[in-house]
This record gives C-alpha cells, structure tokens and sequence, in this order.
C-alpha cells in the first residue's frame, strides 16, 4: 500500500495525524505530510481509516498488486 497527501487540498486540519501519526505529522507550513509513502501492513487499517476521516479527501490510497 502506497499513501499520499494532495498538498492543494490539505487544509491542516490534522485528523490524519491524530489517527495515524505514525505515518502521518504535520510539516511547519501547518499541513500533512507522510513520513514515508510505502505501508507496511500493520499499519494499513489506520492509514485507511485517517483517508476516510480527513475532511477534504487530500489523503490518497493505493493498494498495489504483487506479482510472484
């Protein structure tokens, strides 16, 4: 799973953060950035739900196939 933040759309509100602050922290600027784009799967539940839960759809989620 790949994760990002629409820097456009983000307004800072830090929901995301407070779910997940793992992956996510709000830079200086005030707005959401993520400490690293690639979830491991233990984490991918609360990096699902902080994008459900951000008030502006800024949070962006990919599940990526891997094939073997």
């Amino acid at each position: 799973m790949r994760v990002s933040v629409d820097d456009d759309a983000c307004r800072g509100h830090g929901v995301c953060a407070s779910l997940c602050p793992s992956v996510f922290v709000i830079a200086d600027l005030g707005y959401a950035e993520t400490t690293d784009p690639e979830i491991p799967a233990a984490l991918e539940a609360s990096v699902t739900d902080a994008a459900q839960s951000c008030p502006e759809s800024a949070i962006h989620v990919t599940k990526e196939n891997h094939v073997n």
